[in-house]
């Protein structure tokens, strides 16, 4: 049985999540814009980022956070290797299992590239009063923990 959702409510959801595709597309844009400066696709950013947030991880692991096809990641993990932005470690206690490791070279551009973002963000909240900002950080962590 689905709960109903009050009318009011209906409408600010229906906005809610329109507001919420539109700064997500904004967000991919402008990310898009930045990681023109690199040698990095925004897949293997995505995968950068898991890698730096989350440690070693298998390509399973990886394909499962990602939503891609075993094939797809292993593709993507073998363009980043041979650029020298990860590496597989054999694991010492079980051969068979490999992890993706993430070289220095891979941190660097991560680092950077969230920078630029996090300047980008700060930019656009400078409008927004301390309050405002740090309601809206609070507001964001407890979606994102509902959505989990």
């Amino acid at each position: 049985m689905t709960e109903q959702i009050i009318p009011d409510v209906a409408h600010e959801v229906t906005h809610m999540e329109k507001e919420l595709r539109y700064i997500s597309a904004i967000i991919k844009h402008n990310g898009r814009k930045i990681l023109e400066n690199y040698t990095i696709t925004p897949p293997q950013f995505i995968a950068l980022q898991w890698l730096f947030e989350h440690g070693d991880m298998t390509i399973g692991d990886l394909s499962n956070k990602m939503f891609l096809a075993f094939s797809t990641t292993t593709d993507l993990v073998d363009r980043m290797e041979h650029n020298k932005l990860v590496k597989r470690v054999r694991e010492e206690r079980d051969r068979r299992v490999v992890r993706i490791h993430l070289l220095e070279e891979g941190e660097r551009i991560i680092e950077e590239v969230i920078d630029k973002r996090c300047h980008y963000l700060d930019a656009v909240l400078s409008n927004f009063s301390e309050g405002e900002v740090q309601q809206l950080s609070k507001l964001l962590t407890k979606l994102h923990e509902e959505m989990k």
